[in-house]
């Protein structure tokens, strides 16, 4: 069985639920306290084995890819005005992401993700790799990913994260229908994407990551048609259990932060921010001060 080591970060789509900000800035680079959304997903690939990560963009798009790079000239400022403890800052994320190897394919029309994902097949190859949406952030103790990881181990097979939500909630995911094989650890029949109000085969919404085995990609090879109406990669994968194929999910471990719009961005920010041990006291007190 081999291991997972390579990484897709769809980051193309347009954003446009963060417009007028997304018109200048990657969504990926919108702020979560104090980094960058990118900055959580690709801390979580790395402390779960990931060394190599394609992201897929738009043409033209690579300011994402500054804020890994090292800048000399912004160093050599903050040097020159004695800012060490920028400095600092600055040269441990750059330190820490030099364990990465970074690449970058373009998918050069708005086709959706799962053709976004089957821009990076040269990259994945025969191996199976995670795929992470960046609007999505995990606080747990052991890493999302590296969760699925140790669940991929044992079926060495496609992986979905999974996490339960209110039913009230469940019309604005992809909900999975399944078979209980274990605790937390499920045989995927179907998919359902933003199931009405009291149809959702069950309370098991799709999140952000997920595992993908090599017969994905021919199967998108086989059915391009796919790629051409917009088509989720979680919808894909569930016509592919529908068939036959053996997809399955997991229930992740922890709090799901979602930022998929500004709303959702908002009250991810704040749950954040209140637990953060540098900003969080401070805050709490001006809240409290304020008698909200």
């Amino acid at each position: 069985m081999k291991e997972i080591k390579k990484a897709i970060f769809p980051i193309a789509g347009m954003a446009t639920r963060f417009l007028p900000f997304s018109k200048v800035v990657s969504k990926e680079l919108i702020p979560l306290v104090d980094k960058p959304l990118i900055h959580y997903n690709v801390e979580e690939a790395l402390l779960s084995g990931i060394k190599q990560i394609e992201f897929v963009a738009r043409p033209k798009q690579k300011d994402f890819l500054n804020y890994f790079n090292r800048d000399l000239d912004l160093e050599k400022f903050l040097e020159e005005k004695g800012k060490k403890e920028e400095l600092k800052d600055l040269k441990e994320v750059e330190e820490y992401f030099k364990a990465v190897d970074f690449s970058i394919s373009v998918q050069k029309q708005a086709k959706g993700p799962s053709n976004a994902i089957y821009q990076a097949k040269k990259f994945v190859g025969k191996d199976p790799c995670g795929v992470f949406f960046c609007d999505d952030v995990i606080k747990s103790e052991e890493p999302g990913f590296s969760q699925l990881v140790q669940v991929f181990k044992t079926c060495n097979r496609s992986v979905l994260a999974l996490m339960q939500m209110p039913d009230h909630k469940l019309s604005s995911y992809g909900v999975v229908s399944v078979e209980k094989i274990a605790n937390s650890f499920y045989k995927i029949k179907k998919v359902v994407e933003k199931p009405k109000q009291g149809e959702a085969p069950s309370n098991l919404a799709i999140l952000g990551r997920m595992i993908l085995t090599p017969d994905v990609f021919d199967y998108l090879s086989s059915n391009k048609r796919l790629m051409e109406n917009d088509y989720s990669i979680t919808q894909v994968l569930g016509k592919m259990a529908e068939e036959g194929s053996p997809i399955y999910g997991y229930e992740i471990k922890g709090e799901w932060l979602e930022c998929g719009n500004k709303k959702l961005w908002l009250e991810s920010f704040v749950n954040l921010l209140l637990d953060n041990p540098e900003f969080g006291p401070e805050i709490r007190k001006k809240i409290k001060e304020m008698k909200i």
